[in-house]
């Protein structure tokens, strides 16, 4: 007991600690599920156009791009700079501008100092002030039509998304107050607050009203269309719903990127939706609400539109070519043609680099971060820029920026010296350069790839295999299987399994969705299309090499909808997945060591392994890692048989995202010879594999490798061998057998490496494994920290059966919350679904109850 007791307060410090150093980007808001709400609303770093407004004369747009705000004459290839992210208090990126009617200024947010605040620029001088100095997250300002008063969503109150109004006058906001209340919602949200959010105002064309997004009275999405009386009262406190002011005029399932717009004479509006398709496209509807058209068409996105105030054209931004890119289309008419800023007129002096990656005298594809004299990041001009959710404030002041590169790359960045980091896979050291950049020259580097020490074994393969990754999932790029070859190769990334999944309504990748190979795939990176059953209420399933159909409805306890029953269970969806010869595994299980005496649980994980039907799970994934292997421990401790696998949960096609593919990844033993899915998938289920976001392992026991067995006939001492190779220094190498730490083994001098052969004793049947993982996170490891495990080398001591009474009853409480929980429920469709439900949880409870004996 006391050890126990040991463990669980190791792993809460260890926790603790780690999510003290490296926390969320903009962790003031108040959110459930940051990624979804980060990358789909709150502007994001991209080397494209993100936002655009019409200057009143409609000849002209001001544009966000690559952090700063640009001007650009319709009709010409010609950009001007307006900002360039910096002033007396650091430096920053500049996002969502808005022009006013008299022609003088223009509205921006600024991300800096782990704030989002509004800001004026002055066309005259191209003076910029600040506007709100709360530390809070400010974005969408709108001018009303007279320009005297300005509306924006902020997060000033609570940390929750609402509406404030302003008085605008010579570039500065006063009389700042609260147009939306703060009302808690009593419905079974899970992707959103309990709190309602009000996002995207616009101004009704006379300034008399604003038109707004909420999801009041509404479980999934961000909601329908709202109007109110521009009319705000004294404060939070003084600001209610009422059906005099407000009214909800229009409803469809948004998600964050509705963003409508009026028509200049006041009678339509224009907006983002992807009704009944996978994909967001331009929507005009009347004013007062009504039926909505499309008038735009494509598999890709186009957003965040603003109509010209002649009322001739609307800008909008597309993701058709992959990245961000500008256009306007005529109405009526629908000619779109794009704005190109084919040359760029900065408002500071700006050099190049010209960078080469290389391997064995060949270019090759990396992960690269630059970052300029000012602190910011940046990017080639057609690089998909991408952001890490969270950062260790004490190390850097904004969260890191990366791109890919092919192997040749030119960058344009400030004069001065420039920070250069190159990664590919955990096979090669990561590499650092300074450069020092001159104004109108071109810098030189070449950055030659080193491999970590080790030697080859000729016998056997380790090829590596992101689990979990999403091509297309809401994000702003729009990603192909070709593109997400490409970003697996500059990882260094064998096999990449994409989870075709929903996104609230729509499938995004169900297009892509075939049990076959996909034809993008190359010698070196095979690309498979599968499934994620998506019900939070069970448990998120990987379902890997589906050889006939995709299993639907893709979800189940989905509240409010035909899908609100908890039928079919997780136990249902393995059988009618394994019916088509797949793998089934577990995906980002906890982030924290479930407790069956204190925490309301639904995972229906221990009944599934019990009854045979888990084929891995992601020990190394979208969550805790040591809190998930405490459970994974447990299991094995009960003699069940569990592969650790990892995936990332990347999302292929997000600006703001969990690390890029791979991640975390799994390696599985094969035989050496072309590269093919099948010996790949056969490795992962005997559970020849280690999981790993870095370190490198290997490790046998008593003459057995990965996934073997060692067969003793008494207790004894057992030789081992255990090697680590890391990308970064690692804190702890351990064998742990059967839930405890058997031998600390000694790092080298750095840290980066070990090779120990030695003996443990062998003294009950069970299991070991060898894992390494360090205290806190390590740069350029974008992760809570580095962490790497094999799976069991299982151990039997004179026949005797893995048993653990306590570990047992644990699951055997858990088991009695999934009952229970399951019996209260009362959205099942039938008895008949409700009985056997319950039939196989108890069936899987009779089998830990027998072990706790």
């Amino acid at each position: 007991m006391f050890k126990v007791q040991l463990v669980g307060l190791f792993l809460f410090v260890s926790v603790l600690g780690c999510l003290g150093q490296r926390e969320a980007v903009l962790k003031q808001i108040d959110l459930p599920h940051p990624y979804y709400f980060r990358e789909m609303y709150l502007p994001q770093l991209t080397t494209g156009p993100s936002a655009a407004a019409w200057s009143p004369d409609s000849r002209s747009l001001v544009y966000s791009m690559a952090g700063s705000l640009w001007r650009q004459e319709l009709g010409s290839t010609k950009a001007e700079q307006l900002t360039a992210g910096r002033d007396s208090d650091g430096s920053g990126y500049d996002y969502q501008p808005d022009w006013s009617s008299d022609q003088r200024w223009v509205v921006f947010v600024r991300y800096d100092h782990d704030a989002v605040e509004l800001w004026s620029l002055d066309t005259r001088d191209g003076q910029t002030r600040k506007m709100t100095t709360g530390g809070a997250v400010n974005v969408e300002p709108r001018f009303a039509p007279d320009g005297k008063r300005l509306a924006f969503v902020s997060t000033s109150y609570k940390g929750h998304f609402h509406i404030f109004t302003g008085r605008f006058e010579d570039g500065l906001l006063s009389d700042v107050r609260q147009l939306t209340p703060e009302n808690v919602s009593a419905l079974p949200r899970y992707y959103y607050s309990q709190v309602d959010h009000e996002i995207s105002p616009v101004w009704t064309r006379d300034g008399s009203e604003i038109l707004f997004v909420s999801n009041r009275g509404h479980i999934h999405g961000t909601g329908g269309f709202w109007t109110v009386k521009a009319e705000p009262g004294a404060g939070a406190a003084d600001v209610h719903y009422a059906d005099a002011h407000y009214k909800e005029i229009h409803y469809e399932e948004t998600n964050w990127k509705a963003r409508p717009d009026f028509s200049p004479d006041g009678k339509r509006m224009v907006y983002a939706s992807y009704l009944g398709q996978a994909w967001h496209q331009l929507w005009v509807m009347p004013a007062a609400g009504g039926d909505a058209f499309p008038i735009s068409y494509g598999a890709f996105d186009n957003v965040n539109p603003r109509w010209s105030p002649d009322g001739s054209k609307i800008a909008f931004i597309s993701n058709r070519n992959g990245n961000t890119s500008l256009w306007v289309q005529t109405i009526p008419g629908g000619e779109q043609t794009e704005v190109v800023a084919g040359e760029r007129k900065y408002l500071k002096p700006m050099g190049r680099i010209s960078l080469r990656v290389v391997d064995g005298g060949k270019s090759v594809a990396a992960r690269v971060f630059v970052t300029g004299a000012d602190g910011l990041a940046y990017g080639p001009d057609n690089a998909w820029m991408h952001a890490d959710d969270s950062f260790d404030r004490s190390e850097r002041p904004f969260e890191a920026h990366y791109f890919d590169t092919s192997g040749a790359s030119e960058i344009t960045v400030p004069t001065g010296q420039t920070e250069v980091d190159v990664m590919r896979g955990f096979e090669n050291r990561f590499e650092r350069h300074k450069v020092d950049v001159k104004a109108d020259t071109t810098a030189q580097l070449t950055i030659r790839l080193v491999p970590l020490s080790g030697e080859v074994d000729a016998t056997s393969t380790w090829v590596s295999g992101d689990v979990h990754v999403h091509m297309n999932y809401a994000g702003t790029y729009r990603n192909t299987p070709a593109h997400l070859v490409e970003q697996a190769e500059a990882e260094n990334l064998g096999i990449v399994e994409d989870l075709v999944v929903n996104k609230e309504q729509r499938i995004p990748d169900m297009a892509y969705f075939s049990p076959r190979l996909d034809a993008a795939s190359t010698a070196d990176h095979l690309l498979l299309h599968g499934q994620e059953f998506h019900t939070s209420y069970w448990g998120h399933l990987g379902l890997l090499n589906l050889t006939r159909n995709f299993i639907l409805p893709g979800y189940a306890a989905y509240p409010n909808t035909a899908a609100a029953s908890l039928y079919p269970a997780n136990a249902n969806v393995a059988d009618m997945a394994h019916e088509q010869g797949a793998l089934v595994g577990y995906v980002h299980p906890f982030d924290s060591l479930p407790d069956p005496a204190k925490d309301p649980l639904t995972s229906e994980l221990p009944a599934d392994v019990a009854l045979g039907k888990v084929d891995y799970i992601e020990v190394v994934g979208f969550s805790d890692h040591k809190s998930t292997a405490e459970v994974w421990y447990k299991l094995l401790n009960c003699g069940f048989r569990l592969p650790a696998a990892a995936g990332t949960d990347f999302m292929g096609n997000y600006a703001s995202l969990r690390g890029p593919v791979g991640l975390n990844r799994v390696y599985a033993e094969v035989k050496p010879g072309a590269m093919k899915i099948e010996p790949w998938l056969t490795a992962i289920k005997a559970g020849r594999t280690f999981a790993t976001n870095g370190p490198l392992l290997r490790f046998s026991l008593g003459g057995q490798g990965i996934g073997g067995e060692v067969r003793l006939g008494k207790k004894q001492e057992a030789r081992f061998s255990a090697e680590m190779f890391s990308i970064v220094p690692v804190d702890h190498l351990q064998i742990v057998c059967n839930g405890k730490v058997a031998r600390e083994l000694a790092l080298d001098s750095n840290r980066t490496s070990a090779q120990v052969d030695s003996s443990i004793p062998l003294e009950a049947s069970g299991w070991c494994v060898l894992r390494a993982f360090s205290d806190k996170a390590k740069y350029p490891i974008l992760d809570l920290y580095p962490y790497a495990t094999t799976s069991p080398v299982y151990v039997s001591v004179a026949g005797a059966p893995v048993r653990s009474a306590a570990d047992a009853a644990y699951f055997v409480a858990w088991i009695d919350r999934l009952i229970a929980a399951a019996r209260g429920n009362t959205s099942w469709n039938t008895d008949a679904e409700k009985e056997s439900v319950l039939a196989m949880l108890e069936e899987a409870r009779k089998k830990y109850a027998e072990i706790a004996e």
